[in-house]
């Protein structure tokens, strides 16, 4: 009997007003296929429904036809952590193997992460200490324990676990190397060492031939702009460019944010001059970022000016530019022109 069969039948079974999820007459059995429990245990997740869900997996450790794969208990692993329920995933991790499925790297990886979602990280670490019982961590698992060390704001914890990753012959990546140095220029930690040692790993990439993505050079670019050090910007750009790696939207919107945050409006619009020169698509957060700025400033004139000038640009004001301006313009005592943009607000159907 053909898969698509089977899934219909089991998926006729589920709908029948929340009450029968397998088959209603066991007098006259049906079975299921690996394929039907795999639907109707995805659809029960995805809606939440997780004592109906455990009602199936009941059901399916029974089953002798089959042995099902590490990938189920991966999904039901994520559902659990979208739901910020930790016990569950790990109680589900537990259960794998009474389910005729060895537990692998990628149920491990895939328990960390959902332990992240639901920031236990004194748990991800006790995970990971007993994953040299069963399989040896990779760049991934490794990977997911430096992001929990940054949102700990605990690079000291990132930093070990990179030096232990590289200790026991484990590649670092660019996603190891890029949650380091995002972790090391983030807000209130971009202090001269912290975004030394960034360049520093920076510099080990290229050593290691990782490659370089625009990402990492926009977080040094922010970084630098936060730190006072505008004029090293010029610098990164060009090397930027000398490694093959071209400046997209976000490395000129984080150019445009540091110039605006230094009052160098000139600058700011010189990077839109120079997107427009490269080609680069133009997006309404380059826009929004100037306009911001200048109502900060006081700057409403010049604020309007560009606001009205978007649609000339090709680019469509959004929610976030009206409400932008409308604050900046309320702020400032300028009622009357904050009047006129409500009305647009109120007539495109964006809530104030």
């Amino acid at each position: 009997m053909n898969g698509k069969f089977c899934s219909r039948r089991f998926e006729d079974s589920y709908v029948d007003n929340g009450q029968s999820y397998l088959n209603p007459n066991p007098n006259k059995p049906f079975h299921y296929s690996l394929l039907s429990y795999d639907l109707i245990i995805t659809k029960l997740g995805r809606a939440k429904m997780f004592d109906e869900m455990d009602q199936i997996l009941q059901q399916l450790k029974t089953e002798t036809r089959f042995n099902p794969g590490e990938i189920i208990f991966c999904n039901i692993i994520t559902f659990y952590g979208r739901a910020r329920l930790p016990d569950r995933a790990l109680h589900i991790f537990n259960q794998i193997p009474s389910f005729r499925c060895q537990r692998m790297i990628k149920s491990f990886n895939t328990l960390l992460k959902a332990l992240l979602s639901c920031r236990e990280f004194g748990k991800m670490r006790e995970v990971f200490v007993s994953l040299d019982w069963f399989v040896a961590p990779d760049t991934c698992g490794y990977n997911v324990l430096i992001r929990a060390g940054c949102l700990m704001n605990d690079l000291g914890s990132a930093r070990e676990v990179f030096d232990e990753m590289q200790k026991r012959g484990v590649r670092p990546d660019a996603v190891t190397f890029g949650t380091l140095i995002s972790g090391l220029c983030a807000d209130g930690l971009c202090k001269v060492n912290e975004l030394n040692l960034a360049f520093k790993l920076k510099d080990e990439m290229l050593e290691l031939r990782v490659e370089l993505d625009s990402a990492v050079f926009s977080t040094l670019i922010c970084a630098l702009f936060k730190a006072g050090r505008k004029g090293d910007v010029v610098g990164v750009l060009k090397e930027m460019k000398e490694n093959g790696c071209k400046p997209d939207a976000v490395t000129y919107n984080a150019m445009i944010y540091g110039y605006c945050q230094e009052k160098d409006f000139d600058a700011a619009f010189g990077v839109l001059s120079e997107m427009e020169k490269r080609r680069c698509k133009l997006d309404v957060v380059c826009y929004n970022v100037i306009i911001g700025g200048f109502c900060r400033e006081g700057k409403f004139r010049k604020a309007t000016e560009l606001f009205e000038d978007m649609p000339r640009r090709k680019c469509a004001p959004d929610v976030v530019t009206y409400r932008t301006l409308f604050s900046g313009l309320c702020d400032g005592m300028q009622f009357q022109e904050a009047a006129l943009i409500l009305d647009e607000i109120v007539f495109k159907d964006y809530s104030p």
